[in-house]
């Protein structure tokens, strides 16, 4: 901001467009945006409709609000892999599959899928693949129903509206009545489980990944084939999960040393 003029400098405006979207947590007009920035109006348009010509925002199906597009996820997963951030990360997640035995998960949501930025696997030789970079769909799996869960209702049903719910395995929920009753269980537990959801012989617990602000920003899960583990014992690691996600959110909310 230019201090005699209160002014905000040209080439700062569509960094204060990104910030302020990211703020927001949530899909946001360009008149919203510009409460805070206090730009003309043709300036905060001409600024979202580069930005959303450019893959750094997208439009949101309402025609109104715009979210985050893939370039910013991209860049915003980049640096979540920073050197520094990612060094402290392994060992994080390096200690809690040594603990739970079992490989252990970090995933980011995406459009339409939660994205594996990281995994330690198990060291037994049964072991499930799914490597980093891998999407998981968000309605069948405990890293995706765990994303799903801090949506509001208008935006959790607009996604379920819109979602196929196509089966993955035995048990996958196929309507959307299922996964709100679902989404409705995992905020009063404060984790999510896949019991058999996305793969037979399979299940999963996930918990979130929070910023600064409370915000779900990524999930912290591990999956084990049922032979090995039952549900049960699973949700018996959930304080262990939960331990290390608030490790893993002071590496986002700390100021950096």
């Amino acid at each position: 901001m230019d201090d005699q003029t209160g002014q905000i400098p040209t080439n700062l405006r569509l960094l204060m467009v990104l910030e302020a979207l990211a703020e927001a947590g949530a899909p946001v007009t360009p008149t919203e945006v510009n409460q805070a920035l206090g730009l003309p109006k043709p300036t905060i348009h001409r600024l979202f409709s580069t930005l959303e010509a450019e893959g750094f925002i997208q439009r949101e199906i309402d025609g109104r609000g715009y979210s985050p597009g893939s370039r910013l996820r991209i860049m915003s997963a980049g640096i979540m892999s920073s050197l520094r951030i990612r060094t402290a990360r392994q060992a994080i997640l390096t200690a809690l599959a040594e603990q739970i035995n079992e490989t252990c998960n970090i995933s980011l949501p995406d459009r339409d899928a939660m994205i594996y930025l990281e995994r330690v696997e198990t060291k037994w030789p049964l072991r499930i693949q799914l490597p980093v970079g891998s999407r998981v769909p968000f309605y069948c799996t405990s890293a995706g129903k765990i994303y799903l869960s801090s949506l509001d209702d208008k935006h959790l049903k607009g996604y379920l509206n819109a979602a196929e719910l196509t089966p993955h395995a035995t048990n996958t929920m196929t309507t959307p009545e299922a996964v709100m009753a679902e989404v409705k269980r995992i905020r009063e537990n404060g984790y999510s489980t896949d019991n058999e959801e996305f793969m037979d012989g399979m299940i999963a617990v996930a918990v979130p990944i929070r910023d600064a602000f409370g915000r779900l920003v990524s999930s912290l899960s591990f999956h084990a084939p049922l032979q090995r583990l039952s549900l049960e014992e699973a949700i018996g690691h959930v304080g262990l999960l939960n331990e290390a996600s608030a490790k893993l959110s002071a590496l986002i909310t700390s100021p950096a040393e």
